[in-house]
């Protein structure tokens, strides 16, 4: 069995990581503290960008994977994805990640590309 870190863990992580960064993270929806999915939503310049989600891949570890829509979508479509989510799932944390425009911070934390 593997040691996996608890969601709130990892938003601690995700906040401090982003302020030592230079840029900001607010949590826009607490979820479980044990193990609510994780959604980033990652706004560079304050207007969500793009969405990743935490997830077990086919190996049994955490991945990043994104999630909602496309890249560059209206605000709108953002938040409506995620109010819809909500409805599915009560258990899910979102936290926006701002200031932050450097890739390799990205690629770091969510290891997307």
């Amino acid at each position: 069995m593997n040691a996996r870190i608890t969601s709130d863990m990892l938003v601690a992580a995700l906040r401090r990581s982003a302020e030592a960064a230079g840029g900001g993270a607010m949590v826009l929806s607490h979820g479980d503290a044990i193990s609510g999915a994780v959604i980033v939503a990652w706004a560079p310049r304050g207007e969500t960008q793009a969405m990743f989600e935490r997830g077990l891949g086919p190996d049994d570890r955490y991945i990043w994977r994104a999630t909602g829509p496309e890249v560059g979508a209206d605000a709108s479509d953002y938040s409506e994805y995620l109010e819809k989510r909500r409805r599915f799932d009560p258990d899910i944390w979102v936290v926006e990640i701002e200031g932050i425009e450097d890739p390799d911070w990205l690629q770091q934390m969510v290891g997307i590309d």
